[in-house]
């Protein structure tokens, strides 16, 4: 099974809108940062894709995460990044989320966080990169994806 196969595997486990809006977020992360490396940790409370420029958690711009009612969108250098929207949520010192509906999936506001995100950090995200998926880990125990 390939990477990619198993990773649809993983989303099939959530219910249908979480698994549409993930799919079309990864898609659309995806497209924002072409070169990216994507790295998939199957854990205990969630399934998360990280994307960055090389194969280290530490390295990652973004990530998107699938919880059984909800995915969201993590964004390094959260607290420091722009939002005029006011979509940031969370109050780490590093990391901010989105909570995704399929109406912000594809809005500018998202766009321009992304956008923000990768601007920010040390080592930046090669576009002629050839953007692998990486099945990182998988937790023997999880729970339930519905």
């Amino acid at each position: 099974m390939t990477p990619e196969e198993q990773l649809d595997l993983f989303i099939d486990r959530f219910a249908p809108e979480v698994a549409a809006n993930a799919r079309a977020a990864l898609a659309m992360v995806a497209a924002r940062l072409p070169g990216a490396v994507r790295l998939v940790y199957d854990n205990y409370n969630a399934l998360a894709i990280g994307f960055g420029p090389n194969e280290h958690a530490r390295a990652i711009v973004c990530s998107i995460a699938l919880y059984p009612r909800w995915a969201s969108l993590f964004l390094t250098n959260g607290p420091s990044l722009p939002d005029p929207e006011g979509l940031l949520e969370g109050g780490g010192n590093v990391v901010r989320h989105v909570k995704l509906t399929a109406a912000l999936i594809g809005s500018d506001a998202v766009a321009a966080l992304i956008d923000a995100a990768a601007a920010s950090v040390k080592l930046p995200i090669d576009p002629a990169g050839e953007g692998r998926l990486v099945i990182k880990s998988i937790s023997a125990k999880q729970r339930p994806r519905r």
